[in-house]
């Protein structure tokens, strides 16, 4: 029960937190983590020093799974170049930069674990980027970027991480070594992925139970990374493209019902794990802080050190990545350079998450000779790193954004692209009714003509903006009326005992499921 008992106090906090978020119109993610840090010296408040292991393998997977499973794959392939010279390029720069940087303020430190701190605080976190990104209202193209590298550039930092370690410890690592890590860990994450995309692939194929298929759905990416893990890869990799290509597949692979409970579940598992990271992070100063024991000047000098070159080797990156590529004619025919403002946006948003912190924790904790390093002054630098960036890059991303003026997706554009399709998918359906009209009632046939029409009329009344009330809101806004007048009745009738509480759950599921279709189409 003790056990417990702090568990549903992160949750209801982290709860709460995102709710007085919403309500102050700020950014859930930054309000937790300054939250967790003035309940880290709160007496009394329960405490938790992150287990590396935990967030690698409990948090990070199911996080990166439905990030996956959301993307477009079209529009990661038509985005591959920038997200992969963000996702590998700029870690490797960054990591290879804040090691000169650290080396050279701390030279008694070899080089490998000065390099092992820059892989830790290289990679934007998934989760802040997915977090901060969609809420601040960027560009579609700007997003994809940003969630493309997110879910990449962990792998190129950890296995970064994971070689820079082997260093300091005492083993040999030379050209061979690196070469057999980086294609063990990236192509055997890329084999574990696609196989495990297969496998569940086929079993999503064969269920029908939606309960089954959630159930399978919240195995899958503790699945992938446990096999990952058994062959010494990347269960980021891995996780990644299990996930981006049973997203692709997924309208084939489940039925409606089980779409729509799965999408349900990882909404509020997705929820709750962010919520809980993000004050986890904050909950952690206590304990950093209290293993410092570096002079407040050196300890000041170091990290703002590091906290500018963090912030600067992304712009030093960004520029010369958006534009020297389009010297190249067939990439500046294929995709022409882009304003200013775009990179500034994308250099802005590199928020660190609880990665950087769990990766930070899993230093080693002595050098090869067993000699001791200053491991809390790096715990702390990488602590430093998140909350800086999250807390004032995160806050500040919506206000850059705004003055930047980055040109919006045009939402008349998207209406008239819907509304095209919707007009050949319905042609499709009304073909398919009038093959099969000879099967069934007049009445019948009739009825699923007008849904279809008024289906087909909504897709266009999305383009008479918002100047009058349409007629399907109007529709939406009368049955709405009627169906809470429908619920009254089926209550008053079983709180007066002529119907049972089964009779009533049935019909409740049936408005249920209408009002939430009209919510839809408000929307």
């Amino acid at each position: 029960m003790e056990s417990l008992f702090p568990v549903v106090v992160f949750l209801a906090v982290a709860t709460l937190g995102a709710a007085l978020a919403r309500r102050l119109g700020l950014l859930a993610p930054i309000l937790l983590v300054v939250l967790g840090l003035a309940f880290s010296f709160v007496p009394g408040f329960p405490h938790v020093r992150l287990d590396p292991e935990l967030v690698l393998v409990g948090i990070l997977p199911p996080l990166l799974y439905v990030a996956a499973l959301e993307t477009s794959v079209p529009a990661f392939k038509n985005n591959i170049r920038p997200i992969l010279l963000l996702a590998v390029g700029l870690v490797l720069f960054t990591a290879f930069v804040v090691g000169f940087v650290l080396h050279l303020l701390l030279p008694q430190v070899p080089f490998a674990i000065c390099l092992a701190l820059g892989a830790v605080v290289a990679p934007p976190d998934a989760v802040a980027a997915t977090a901060v990104a969609r809420r601040v209202g960027l560009p579609r193209r700007v997003v994809t970027i940003l969630e493309g590298e997110s879910l990449i550039n962990d792998a190129t930092a950890l296995v970064l991480l994971r070689v820079a370690t082997l260093a300091t410890i005492g083993s040999a690592v030379g050209t061979a070594e690196v070469a057999v890590e980086v294609l063990r860990a990236t192509g055997g994450g890329i084999l574990i992925g696609a196989l495990g995309a297969l496998v569940f692939g086929f079993l999503h194929r064969r269920i029908n139970d939606p309960l089954l298929d959630n159930a399978l759905s919240l195995i899958i990416p503790f699945a992938v990374v446990f096999a990952a893990e058994e062959v010494h890869s990347s269960g980021v990799v891995a996780v990644v493209v299990t996930g981006l290509a049973l997203g692709h597949k997924l309208p084939q692979l489940l039925s409606a019902a089980s779409r729509l409970q799965i999408g349900a579940f990882w909404r509020l598992a997705r929820f709750l794990l962010e919520g809980l990271v993000f004050l986890l992070v904050g909950l952690q100063l206590r304990e950093v802080v209290r293993d410092l024991d570096e002079p407040i000047g050196s300890l000041t000098l170091i990290t703002l050190a590091v906290l500018a070159t963090v912030f600067l080797t992304r712009f030093v990156w960004l520029f010369p990545a958006t534009y020297l590529a389009r010297l190249v004619p067939q990439v500046r025919r294929r995709d022409p350079a882009p304003s200013l403002k775009f990179p500034i946006v994308i250099g802005w948003a590199g928020m660190r998450g609880v990665v950087t912190l769990a990766a930070a924790l899993a230093l080693p904790l002595t050098l090869a000779d067993d000699a001791p390093y200053p491991r809390a002054l790096f715990i702390w630098l990488a602590f430093a790193v998140i909350v800086v960036t999250l807390v004032g890059q995160g806050a500040t991303l919506p206000l850059v954004a705004r003055k930047l003026k980055l040109p919006q997706d045009d939402p008349v554009q998207d209406a008239l692209s819907a509304a095209g399709v919707q007009q050949q998918a319905s042609r499709a359906a009304r073909e398919r009714l009038d093959e099969l009209a000879d099967s069934a009632p007049d009445a019948v046939v009739d009825r699923l003509r007008r849904a279809l029409d008024d289906r087909t009329n909504l897709a266009w009344e999305r383009l008479g903006g918002a100047e009058r009330e349409t007629p399907s809101q109007a529709y939406g806004r009368l049955r709405q009326e009627m169906i809470d007048a429908e619920r009254d009745v089926f209550r008053a009738a079983r709180d007066a005992g002529r119907i049972p509480e089964e009779v009533l759950v049935r019909a409740y599921r049936d408005l249920d499921l209408e009002e939430s279709l009209l919510r839809e189409v408000e929307k």
